[in-house]
This record gives C-alpha cells, sequence and structure tokens, in this order.
C-alpha cells in the first residue's frame, strides 16, 4: 500500500517543480504561450493513447466509456464556471490571468486524481510501471503547474500560497492511487473504464476552455507546430511504455 502511494505521489510531484520552475524564472507571454501549445500536444496524446484507448480496451461497452466522458467534462465545466463566478471571468477581461489559472489547476486535480487511482489499480493487477510511462506523466505535469503557477502569480498570488496548494494536490495524488490500491480491488472493467474516461473527459475540455486559447493568444499560429511537437514526443514515449 505504501508503494502506491509513493507511486502516485512521485507521479505528481513534477506539478511542484513547475511550479518552482515557473517562480525561479521571468517567463515572458511568448515563451509560456509556447510551453502550454508543448503541453496540449502532450496531454491529446495522454488523452487518446493513456485514457481513452485503455479505456476502451478495458471493457467495449460503450456506454461506460461515455458516462465517462461526459461526467468528467460537465463536472469541469461547472467547476469553471464557479470560478468565474467567484471572480475568474472579470480577472480575464481586466487582462489578469487568475481564470486561467485555476481553471488548469482545476483541470489538473480532476485528471490526477482518477489518473492515480489508476496506477493504484496498475499496482494491484501486478503491471509494472516503466521509466516511459513515469517521464510521460511528468511531461504532462509540468507545463500545467508552469502555466497555472504564472497565472496565479500573475493575478497576485503569493508563492507560498501556490505552492502550499501544489503540495496538496500531490498528497491528494498519492492518497488517490492509496485507494485505487486497497479500496477499488474488487472493482470491475466498467468502473475502470469509466474512471478513465472521466479524467480524459475532465482533461480535453480544460484543453479546449483554458489552455489552447491562452497559448494561441500569447505566441499566435507558432503553437500549432509545437502542440504536434508536443504530441509527437509523447506518443513516442507511449509507445515505448
Amino acid at each position: 500500500m505504501l508503494s502506491a502511494f509513493i507511486w502516485g505521489s512521485g507521479a505528481a510531484v513534477s506539478l511542484v517543480v513547475g511550479a518552482v520552475l515557473a517562480m525561479s524564472f521571468k517567463i515572458g507571454k511568448k515563451m509560456l504561450g509556447l510551453i502550454m501549445a508543448f503541453g496540449v500536444g502532450v496531454l491529446i496524446s495522454a488523452v487518446a493513447f493513456e485514457l481513452a484507448e485503455e479505456a476502451f480496451a478495458q471493457t467495449h461497452e460503450g456506454w461506460s466509456i461515455a458516462a465517462g466522458l461526459a461526467a468528467g467534462a460537465l463536472i469541469f465545466f461547472g467547476g469553471n464556471k464557479v470560478i468565474e463566478h467567484m471572480g475568474g471571468r472579470k480577472h480575464r477581461q481586466a487582462g489578469g490571468e487568475i481564470g486561467s489559472g485555476l481553471a488548469i489547476l482545476l483541470g489538473t486535480i480532476l485528471d490526477g486524481i482518477p489518473e492515480s487511482i489508476v496506477i493504484g489499480l496498475a499496482l494491484l493487477h501486478g503491471d509494472v510501471i516503466n521509466l516511459a510511462m513515469v517521464v510521460a506523466v511528468f511531461l504532462s505535469n509540468l507545463p500545467e503547474a508552469i502555466s497555472a503557477t504564472a497565472a496565479l502569480l500573475a493575478s497576485g498570488w503569493k508563492k507560498y500560497r501556490v505552492l502550499g496548494l501544489w503540495l496538496v494536490v500531490v498528497i491528494v495524488s498519492g492518497v488517490a492511487s492509496w485507494a485505487g490500491y486497497s479500496f477499488f480491488a474488487s472493482a470491475g472493467p466498467l468502473a475502470f473504464s469509466f474512471t478513465l474516461a472521466f479524467a480524459a473527459g475532465a482533461l480535453l475540455t480544460m484543453l479546449a476552455d483554458s489552455m489552447m486559447p491562452e497559448a494561441y493568444r500569447d505566441r499566435g499560429s507558432l503553437v500549432g507546430l509545437v502542440t504536434t511537437l508536443g504530441f509527437g514526443l509523447a506518443f513516442m514515449l507511449s509507445m515505448l511504455s
């Protein structure tokens, strides 16, 4: 059980690394746009090959995948609306970034918890978590953390508060992995498939709503090439895992 917590939190620790990088170096809007574009490509690959494809491999019952995708998308959409009503939209219109930062954070959590549960389930079933998979998760977390941290700092958040937030996410990810190992032992393929599809739905909605528009706004058409680069790299890592 301890190994499940270690793997879950270890896979998420790159969120803290990304936050520290954003705090340590001044990242201009153009560079941030490229980082976000690269992250979009990596995350689209994760949705396609690590989440949706694996969900389908667990069961051919399409309704469970559809239900998971819908649930993840709707929960992110609803959570993002709450963020906007709390002031996110106002900050965006004023030129701030808090809405985008909190939206990316929300997407990271809604993707990361199911992903951590899956890590616990993989350990439970005796699957080997190889280096390629760890690197892929690390790469997907970094741009999310850098982008969200830069946005929150630009909106006036204190560094210690942002760092504390990411540390909580890392701990929650470890607990979710432990829960997947401990409590999902009897979970059938339908539940496993739903969990993967939920993460895919939340992540894809976050990409379309937050990271893609922000990346294009900051760097323009060049983001298309960088997004494809991120997708290609993540796809190669996926083939190795």
